[in-house]
Formats: C-alpha cells, sequence, structure tokens
C-alpha cells in the first residue's frame, strides 16, 4: 500500500516535451533539472503526481521475453539508484525512449515529469522512488481578479492538479526482480494507450497477493457460470446463490485454501472434482499459474466485487437482486400463460 502522506522529499524534478514522432512534433529537453525553490509549488507538484496512486495495492515488475537487463527504463532507473548525479542524464534518455514509442497517430504529445523522491513508505518499507509522469490534457481556467477597485476576467491553459493522464513510480527495493512498480494511466482502456505500460514501460504483473486473489476471483465466477451449466443442470437462482458464497468466501477469510474454497462453497464431490480440474484448464488458457493456497488481499477482493453479479434479469421487464437466502425465492411455470414465474418469500417490506 502506498502512502501518500509519506513523500516528504521531492528532491530532484527534470521535465522535457515529448511529442508525437509519426506528427513530426518535437522532442524538446530541457538543459537542467528544475529548482525546486518554492515549497508551494512542491506541494502542489507532490500533490498531482502522487495523490492518484493513494492506497494502491496492485504492483507490477519490468522485464524484458530475452532477460531483465535488455530493460531500457529498469537500466535507467537503476543507473538513477546507484548514482543521484546520473539523474539527469537518465531522465533524457526515460524521453528518448519515450518519444521512440509516441507513434501512435492518437498519441497526444505533453510534458513529461522525472522525479526523484529520497524517502518514501510502501508497504511499510521506507525506499526512495523514481516517478515518471506525463500529461496530455489541458484545461482553461478564468482568473478573477481585482485591480483599480473593479473585478476583472481573464484566463489561462494549465494542468488541472486533479487530472494526471499517465504515471509510473519505481520503488527501489527488489531489484533483482525488476523493481516494484506502480501505474497509473487515465484512458489506458483505449488501445493507444498500450504504448504506455506495455511498450514504453514493459512491465507485468508481480505475483503476489493482489494478483492471486485476482485471478482466483475470476476462475471462480468463470467456473461458476461457464463450467457448471456445462455439465450440470443448474438454474439461474442456484448460480447465483453460488456467487454469493464465493463473495462472503473472499470478504470473510483471510486466506484462500482451495480445498477449503471447494468444500464451503461448492460441497457436492463431483462439483468438487470439476473445479479442481478446472483451475488446471483455466491457468493453461490464460497462462496463469497461482496457488492451492495465498493469503487474500482485501483491496483485489474490493476491486473485483462487480465480478460477482447476483441480478436476475428477467426480460426488460424485472431485475432481481439476490442477496441471501437461496430458500426465500422458488422458480415455477404458469400452464394458463406459458410463461416462468419466481415466487419470494419475505417478512418485512420497507
Amino acid at each position: 500500500m502506498i502512502h501518500v502522506s509519506e513523500f516528504k522529499d521531492l528532491e530532484r524534478l527534470s521535465i522535457h516535451k515529448v511529442g508525437n514522432a509519426s506528427q513530426e512534433e518535437a522532442l524538446i529537453c530541457s538543459q537542467e533539472p528544475l529548482e525546486l525553490k518554492d515549497e508551494a509549488i512542491s506541494q502542489l507538484l507532490l500533490t498531482y503526481f502522487i495523490q492518484p496512486f493513494t492506497n494502491s495495492a496492485e504492483y507490477f515488475r519490468f522485464f524484458h521475453e530475452a532477460e531483465l537487463q535488455l530493460n531500457e527504463i529498469f537500466q535507467y532507473c537503476r543507473r538513477i539508484f546507484e548514482n543521484r548525479d546520473n539523474f539527469h542524464e537518465q531522465s533524457v534518455n526515460i524521453a528518448k525512449h519515450l518519444y521512440k514509442h509516441s507513434t501512435h497517430p492518437k498519441i497526444k504529445g505533453g510534458e513529461l515529469y522525472i522525479a526523484y523522491f529520497s524517502k518514501c513508505q510502501v508497504d511499510g518499507e521506507d525506499v526512495e522512488a523514481i516517478g515518471i509522469f506525463k500529461s496530455e490534457s489541458r484545461d482553461t481556467y478564468l482568473k478573477v481578479f481585482l485591480a483599480n477597485d473593479n473585478y476583472h476576467v481573464d484566463y489561462e491553459d494549465g494542468i488541472n492538479i486533479n487530472k494526471l493522464d499517465k504515471g509510473c513510480l519505481v520503488f527501489n527495493t527488489e531489484e533483482e526482480n525488476g523493481y516494484k512498480v506502480s501505474i497509473i494511466d487515465s484512458i489506458s482502456k483505449q488501445n493507444e494507450a498500450v504504448y504506455w505500460k506495455d511498450a514504453f514501460l514493459q512491465v507485468q504483473r508481480r505475483e503476489d497477493s493482489y494478483h492471486q486473489t485476482e485471478l482466483a476471483v475470476n476462475m471462480c465466477k468463470k467456473f461458476i457460470h461457464d463450467k457448471l451449466p456445462d455439465q450440470y443442470e443448474i438454474s439461474r437462482v442456484d448460480q447465483v446463490d453460488l456467487l454469493n458464497k464465493s463473495a462472503a468466501y473472499f470478504k470473510e477469510k483471510e486466506q484462500f485454501d482451495m480445498e477449503e474454497f471447494a468444500q464451503e462453497v461448492l460441497g457436492h464431490p463431483d462439483a468438487i472434482q470439476s473445479f479442481k480440474e478446472y483451475k488446471d484448464e483455466f491457468q493453461q488458457e490464460f497462462h496463469q499459474e497461482f496457488p492451492d493456497e495465498f493469503d487474500i488481499s482485501s483491496p483485489a477482493v474490493k476491486k473485483q466485487q462487480k465480478v460477482f453479479k447476483t441480478v436476475l434479469k428477467l426480460d426488460k421487464n424485472f431485475h432481481i437482486y439476490i442477496h441471501g437466502n437461496r430458500e426465500m425465492i422458488e422458480r415455477g411455470f404458469d400452464e394458463s400463460t406459458n410463461l416462468s414465474y419466481y415466487k419470494l418469500m419475505f417478512e418485512n417490506e420497507t
């Protein structure tokens, strides 16, 4: 977990302009780092850079298909951590590397900020950190000011400090595994934004409890939603009931245990055996592996809550939200109307 309040020492900052190479926009590198003399500006920059990472619990690591040492950003960061005198030179190398990968026609040019933090806290550990941030969007701001006893209005274009477009924090820990890295990308759902994470940074998720929890949640959902109906006759209500039990397990337990989950949630021996076999299929299909036992990450469970959709959609007329006792809902068929129905039982109406 990243604690924003512990980012107190923004010691160095270099700013470069990185345009879109395919649009023949320029790469403009500053000659030296910015002098951080104004404390108020330093605090605003800290807010702009770090606030989006508040309570972030998902981490990545640098990698390369051949070997880690061939990852350019990993090497540039390593040189900074080894010798702070290399900071500005390596910030220029980072800008050049980003420019090389800014070729998609929809990639916007913008300012690239390279920052060095001498002390911050991540997961309870005090470490150095390097920040790589890019601003692509500009807003128009009104200036209302008093002059000669009259108010005047003007405007300026500027950067909204509450809207960081892209960011990366590299923590000086676990160097041998590609460092611990946190990423922000406000437009990551767009195809052209893949360049930031995959081409420029070249990172992959760390195999930690967050990643393992996320994989397990998705596997359980796919098994209940896709696999079980292929093998057994199972009603939609029973599916929702199993999803509710799965959600409760991940929320209430501190550790995932494959055997325990299967017994408590699925119960039936045939379903349990099918579930264990499906884990191998899931890992092969998605090229992801996770152990039978691991610590459950609460932030990952919270983020994945939408996976456990417990809603019955009946034609275009009704949605039934099922949160509890499976025995309080029954399915039937009305021959007079040739329509199916659900009977809901309850004690109090509010």
